[in-house]
């Protein structure tokens, strides 16, 4: 499988202030898959922010978007205190678009087969037994 990294117009590119790579997601639970895809972006010698999208708790949301943001805090806090990371919570979104000429790379990261097997419901499903 090839990655897709769609390239943004140089031109258009901040040079002048700190920068970061966004990672969009439920994290429902944040778990080493999610950690995997942040220290990527670590690794190149990027930032991270990590939106968390504002959905209604449900069997598949289990933890409201609060609950997600302390647990990604309390994961990451080093790199939070590093200000490598940043963590918000967005409004749910159903797409993420982008027209010609963007000044920002769109970038596909293809896991490893160990953790693209991670699975959050099966994560959830676990966390349910452990609470009966």
């Amino acid at each position: 499988m090839q990655k897709l990294h769609v390239r943004g117009d140089p031109k258009l590119k901040n040079t002048g202030g700190k920068q970061y790579s966004m990672v969009v997601g439920r994290f429902q639970p944040f778990h080493d898959g999610h950690k995997w895809l942040v220290n990527e972006c670590i690794k190149e010698g990027k930032n991270v922010l990590i939106c968390i999208r504002d959905c209604k708790t449900d069997e598949k949301n289990p933890f409201t978007s609060q609950e997600v943001e302390a647990n990604i805090k309390k994961d990451l806090w080093q790199l939070i205190g590093q200000e490598r990371v940043k963590v918000m919570i967005i409004p749910d979104i159903e797409s993420v678009n982008f027209g010609r000429g963007v000044g920002y790379d769109i970038i596909e990261h293809i896991p490893p087969d160990e953790i693209a097997s991670i699975s959050a419901t099966d994560i959830r499903n676990k966390l349910k037994q452990k609470d009966n």
